[in-house]
């Protein structure tokens, strides 16, 4: 069960960073193949989406897999569908994605350089939050989330979206799951991309929670220090 809480002064949300990777830290193959988990953290994953208020992706995401970011592999009712939250800096959100269907409301976060006739065509069937200028100003959107009543969010981005929102001190916890297996690949994703740290001293530091075996995976539940 997720603890509910609210982080800092602002009330931003408690963002849980949540994803799989195999034992070499990748996340996809560099053709984006990502069929990681094993059913048992397949079943966990929807515990949790189920337990949060949203759950946010970056767009690469979403045009790529194309999600539906609801509680489907459980038993679950639609009002256990957590809002579903898209960064999108320039709209670029297919009016087609099923992440924009029916099921849950949606928020796409946009930025002033984004298409003021796309904002208006997304708008129509989700809501969308100009954050930033040239780039989603991840700080002002989880205020607005916040604002919005948003007390906890499930982080299930790719590998850049991952690490602006940790080096931004929005991560609060991480789960991962870590399946045995090996892809390789130096244009593989891996769990955490961006620019990175020159020195580990400079490292985002963690704190083990607990870890445990599920089926044939390894789930390792870590709290972020250094917000």
């Amino acid at each position: 069960m997720v603890i509910k809480m609210l982080s800092g002064k602002n009330k931003q949300p408690y963002v849980i960073l949540n994803s799989a990777m195999t034992l070499d830290g990748k996340i996809a193959t560099k053709t984006g193949s990502s069929e990681i988990s094993g059913k048992e953290d397949i079943l966990r994953v929807h515990e949790l989406r189920k337990d949060v208020d949203a759950i946010m992706v970056g767009i690469n995401t979403v045009i790529t897999d194309d999600p539906k970011l609801t509680v489907h592999k459980i038993p679950a009712k639609k009002q256990d569908n957590p809002l579903r939250v898209v960064v999108d800096s320039k709209a670029r959100t297919p009016i087609s994605s099923r992440i924009l269907n029916s099921d849950a409301p949606t928020i796409i976060a946009v930025t002033e350089i984004a298409s003021s006739a796309r904002i208006k065509e997304l708008n129509e069937i989700a809501e969308v939050l100009i954050c930033g200028k040239n780039s989603v100003d991840l700080d002002d959107l989880m205020i607005k989330l916040g604002s919005r009543g948003v007390e906890t969010l499930m982080l299930e981005g790719g590998s850049t979206l991952n690490y602006s929102m940790l080096i931004s001190g929005l991560v609060s916890e991480m789960r991962v799951c870590i399946a045995p297996m090996i892809a390789g690949g130096k244009e593989a994703k891996t769990l955490v991309d961006g620019i990175g740290v020159n020195y580990m001293k400079d490292s985002i530091k963690l704190k083990l929670k607990k870890s445990y075996k599920l089926g044939e995976d390894i789930v390792v539940e870590y709290n972020v220090l250094n917000k």
